[in-house]
Order: C-alpha cells, then structure tokens, then sequence
C-alpha cells in the first residue's frame, strides 16, 4: 500500500473524532471507546473478516485517532492562553 491509502483511514477517523467532541449529544469521555470500536471495525472491514492482524491495525487507527484529536484540543487551549 501507498502512503495515501494508509494515511486516509487514521485522518478519517480523527475528523470524525473530532466532530464527536464537538457535539453536545456525546459526553467526552467515551470518544476513546468510540475511536477504538470504529478504528476496529473500519480494519476488519479492510481486511475482509476478523483476524488478529486486522484488530492490531484497527487499534493503532484508534491510538493515532485519538492522540490528533488530543494534540488538536491541546494546541488550541494553548494558543488560546497566550
């Protein structure tokens, strides 16, 4: 795979991560839940069927989700204190 069809599922579930935390219907707390359930799911639809390969890839789709979304709300609270 290419660079592009690696990198567009983990910026694919980031923006919708970070919709979700814009919401006022979704308590903050469960996007780590949510990333990882999506991040999941998207794998083993890639992958066609549930394997342990597919449940590792889906969990770093979940950790590099949830950490862009962390490292956005971070910088932002920080430019806004300056």
């Amino acid at each position: 795979m290419d660079f592009m069809t690696d990198f567009a599922p983990y910026v694919g579930l980031a923006v919708i991560l970070y919709a979700i935390r814009h919401t006022d219907r979704f308590s903050n707390k469960y996007i780590p839940i949510v990333a990882v359930v999506l991040g999941v799911l998207y794998a083993f639809w890639e992958a066609g069927g549930a394997t342990p390969e597919a449940t590792l890839i889906g969990l770093k789709y979940a950790l590099l989700g949830i950490g862009t979304v962390a490292g956005i709300k971070y910088s932002l609270e920080q430019n806004l204190k300056k």
